[in-house]
């Protein structure tokens, strides 16, 4: 009985995550005829179908939504055995994937993979960029093993760690009649045309709760334009389209001197950045390694995200 593949079950997992087994197939580097005969023979081996199969659509039954959390379990425990197994040989080595949602993060995260890269050649890493949300229940899934967020829930199954401050800035174009005052005031916004983050997006939270924090509403401002992308706001402040909130390390990584920084009076936004892993699940040599590196590179994540220096007009 005892003859179940753990990659018959990776092909699976892939194949009920993606619903198509010619996708299923191109994201594993397999073959299409492979993918299902990996199917196939883990329903012959249960005697349950997994799949309900329509011409080129197929969907999950019953017993296949019931597989998917036993199987991502045992293909887990199966990659944490040759990790741990190797390291007690002194190699660390295997796959790490970091799930991020922050902004900061997507900045610090290549830099920081870079460096772990340097010192373990043999750990494969990936980053999958989504939302806080789905980040931290990726997390708890198992499906990441590191996770950035800012500001997280609490989360008893999770262990957090702060690594940096985010902060928001307000921007604007370099002749921006604004470029000439070192500070302005609440009042002062009505005058602009602003690029907001979309509604819904944690940098657009952060600009709304320290607005209201100072008694002012996001929706007073007279919104130009939404954008999902805060490099996109950033250039179109460079473009001279309108004024923006962004992030601090955007601006220093993609516009420092072609635009200004402006200073509202009694007004501080800024999310505190933490790694998240977690608890429940025992941690491999890699995820241990990258771990302590991303907690303990204080001075060089510093280095980074230090005040963008503001343009003298």
């Amino acid at each position: 009985m005892l003859n179940l593949s753990t990659h018959q079950l990776h092909v699976f997992l892939v194949a009920a995550e993606t619903l198509n087994f010619t996708q299923a197939a191109q994201q594993l580097q397999m073959t299409q005829p492979s993918v299902s005969q990996h199917v196939q023979a883990l329903e012959e081996h249960f005697d349950l179908q997994l799949f309900l199969r329509s011409g080129r659509s197929i969907e999950l039954t019953d017993a296949g939504m019931a597989l998917i959390p036993l199987a991502r379990e045992m293909v887990y425990l199966s990659t944490h055995l040759e990790e741990t197994m190797a390291s007690l040989k002194g190699n660390i080595h295997g796959h790490l994937v970091v799930g991020c949602s922050t902004s900061t993060g997507r900045y610090l995260l290549p830099k920081m993979l870079a460096s772990f890269h340097h010192q373990f050649p043999q750990v494969r890493a990936t980053c999958q960029v989504t939302t806080q949300a789905q980040a931290l229940q990726m997390l708890s899934e198992g499906k990441v093993h590191l996770a950035l967020a800012s500001d997280p829930p609490f989360a008893q199954d999770m262990e957090f760690r702060k690594i940096t401050r985010e902060s928001v800035i307000l921007i604007a174009p370099a002749r921006h009649p604004w470029a000439k005052r070192k500070k302005i005031d609440l009042k002062d916004l009505e005058e602009a045309d602003f690029i907001l983050p979309e509604e819904g997006s944690e940098t657009h939270a952060a600009v709304r709760e320290g607005l209201a924090e100072l008694g002012y509403s996001i929706y007073q401002l007279k919104n130009l334009v939404s954008l999902g992308s805060l490099e996109a706001i950033a250039l179109s402040v460079q473009e001279g389209l309108g004024v923006g909130f962004v992030p601090e390390l955007i601006v220093k990584r993609l516009v420092q001197n072609k635009v200004v920084t402006v200073e509202i009076e009694g007004l501080k936004i800024g999310r505190d950045v933490y790694v998240a892993r977690n608890s429940r699940r025992p941690a491999t040599g890699a995820q241990n390694a990258f771990w302590n590196l991303i907690v303990n590179a204080e001075n060089e994540i510093q280095k980074l995200t230090n005040k963008v220096p503001v343009l003298e007009a």
